[in-house]
C-alpha cells in the first residue's frame, strides 16, 4: 500500500501527540482503514530543542517551504496556533492543492472566508474537527449526522480553564484570584490567561460552530464577548439560592434569518444538563428540529485529546476521494443587536423606605418585569444591602437601560448576568 506524505507545520506538544499516536497505531490505522501516512518534514522554530519525543533529526527543518512546497507531501498538518504566520502557510498549501488539517481556531475564526475560498478555488481538503472542543466530534455531528436538521440554537461550554475555575469556585467558594492561581500552577491556565478568562478562545469557536450550523459566516468580530474576570463568590453563592449553576457559556441562536452569538458568563438551572459539566470538561448543547435537544460532552483540550481528533481528520481526508467544504451561503449573516433571557441582577440599595419600589418601578419603565427579589445579609456602614433581582424573560437592551438611569445615590450596579436553558 502506498503511504500518504505528510508535513507538519510545528511540533509542539500536541504535534508530538499526533507523531506519538502514528508510530504507536500506524499499522492497526492502515488495516482498519485502508490507509498509510508518512511524516516528511517537519518545521520547527529550533533545530536543537528537545522534544517530547525523540524524533529524527532528518525530518526537522526550519524552513517553512519545505513543507509547503514539496510536491511529495499530499496532506500539511498545522499545529502553531495564532493567526499568522499559520493563517498564510495554510493558504499557501490550500494554493498548492495540498489538504490541510488543522486544529487553529484562532486562524479559522480569522480568516474564514480566504481560508475556505481558497480550498474551495484550488479543489482542496480542509479539515478543522480538532478546532473546537478537542476530541468531541462536535463539528463532524454538525457537518455530517445533522445535516437533515434545521438547528435553532448551539449552547456550550467549550473552554476548559473558565469552566475549571467556575466549578471551584461553586465547590469551595474560593475567589477568582485564588483559583485562577491554582489553576496556573496546574498547567490548566497560561501565565496570561487572557485568552480563556476574557472570552477570547470561546468567542473563536462559536464563530465557527455558529456558522456552520447556520449556514451563514458569523465574523468573529460579530461575536458579543464577556469574561469571567469579574465574578465574584457572592454572585455564584446567590445563583445556587436560586437553583442556578454558573457557566462561561457560548450561545448561538437563529430566529428569522437573524442569528445571535454571544459568550460571557451565564447562569443555568441545577436540572439542565450542562449545569452538571465540571472541571475542565466541555459540553455543547444542540437543539434541531427534526432531532431535538442533544448533548455532546468529553474532553475538549489537551495533548491527547486533540491529536485524536487531528489523526481522525488526518484518516479522513486520506480515505476522501473528494474534500467536503462547509455548507455556507455566500451572503452575509443578519446579527442580533439585543437578545431576551432571564436575567441575574445583583445591586447594593439603600436599606430605606420606598428603594425596592423605586428600582422596580425604574424596570418597569423599560418593560421588564421583576419574577424574584432576595435580600441578602445586614446593613453594611453605608446604610446599604445587598439584592439580588432575577427577572422574567426580558429584552437586554431594555435591563442594560433600566439600570443606566437609575440614581446611584440609591442603588450601585453589582453585577448582570443572563441566565439561559430555562
Amino acid at each position: 500500500m502506498e503511504k500518504i506524505a505528510i508535513g507538519f507545520l510545528g511540533c509542539g506538544n500536541i504535534g508530538c501527540g499526533v507523531y506519538k499516536l502514528l508510530e504507536t497505531y500506524g499499522a492497526q490505522i492502515e488495516a482498519n482503514e485502508g490507509v498509510s501516512f508518512e511524516v516528511r518534514r517537519i518545521l520547527v522554530r529550533s533545530l536543537g530543542k528537545k522534544r517530547a519525543l525523540p524524533i529524527p533529526g532528518h525530518l526537522l527543518t526550519d524552513r517553512a517551504e519545505e513543507v509547503i512546497d514539496d510536491p511529495q507531501i499530499a496532506i500539511v498538518m498545522e499545529f502553531m496556533g495564532g493567526e499568522e504566520p499559520a493563517s498564510s502557510y495554510m493558504i499557501r498549501a490550500l494554493e498548492r492543492g495540498k489538504t490541510v488539517v488543522t486544529a487553529n481556531k484562532m486562524a479559522l475564526a480569522s480568516r474564514w472566508t480566504q481560508i475556505v475560498a481558497t480550498a474551495r478555488e484550488h479543489q482542496s481538503g480542509l479539515y478543522y474537527e480538532a478546532s473546537v472542543c478537542g476530541a468531541i466530534p462536535i463539528i463532524r455531528a454538525i457537518n455530517d449526522s445533522l445535516q437533515a436538521n434545521r438547528i435553532t440554537s448551539v449552547m456550550g461550554i467549550i473552554n476548559g480553564t473558565t469552566n475549571y475555575i467556575l466549578s471551584r469556585m461553586s465547590r469551595e467558594g474560593a475567589s477568582y484570584d485564588e483559583v485562577l492561581a491554582d489553576a496556573q500552577r496546574l498547567g490548566l491556565a497560561e501565565p496570561d490567561p487572557t485568552a480563556d478568562v476574557g472570552g477570547y478562545d470561546a468567542a473563536y469557536k462559536l464563530s465557527i460552530l455558529s456558522t456552520l450550523a447556520f449556514h451563514r459566516h458569523v465574523p468573529v468580530n460579530c461575536v458579543y464577548r464577556e469574561g469571567i474576570t469579574g465574578v465574584t463568590p457572592l454572585d455564584v453563592q446567590c445563583g445556587k439560592e436560586f437553583g442556578l449553576t454558573l457557566k462561561l457559556l457560548a450561545v448561538a441562536k437563529e430566529e428569522n434569518g437573524v442569528i445571535q452569538a454571544r459568550v460571557h458568563p451565564t447562569f443555568v438551572p441545577n436540572a439542565h444538563p450542562l449545569a452538571s459539566v465540571s472541571d475542565a470538561f466541555n459540553a455543547v448543547y444542540v437543539d434541531g428540529h427534526a432531532c431535538g435537544e442533544m448533548m455532546f460532552y468529553g474532553r475538549g483540550a489537551g495533548d491527547m485529546p486533540t491529536a485524536s481528533a487531528l489523526v481522525s481528520d488526518l484518516i479522513k481526508a486520506g480515505k476522501n476521494k473528494k474534500h467536503p467544504l462547509p455548507a455556507v451561503c455566500a451572503e452575509p449573516c443578519v446579527m442580533a443587536d439585543d437578545w431576551s433571557c432571564v436575567h441575574f441582577v445583583r445591586m447594593l440599595a439603600k436599606d430605606e423606605p420606598g428603594v425596592l419600589s423605586y428600582v422596580s418601578g425604574k424596570f418597569a419603565e423599560h418593560g421588564v418585569s421583576i419574577a424574584s427579589m432576595v435580600q441578602k445579609g445586614a446593613r453594611d456602614a453605608q446604610g446599604c444591602v445587598q439584592v439580588i433581582f432575577l427577572t422574567h424573560k426580558a429584552s437586554e437592551r431594555a435591563v442594560r437601560k433600566a439600570l443606566a438611569e437609575m440614581d446611584d445615590e440609591k442603588v450601585a450596579q453589582g453585577s448582570v448576568i443572563r441566565v439561559e436553558g430555562e
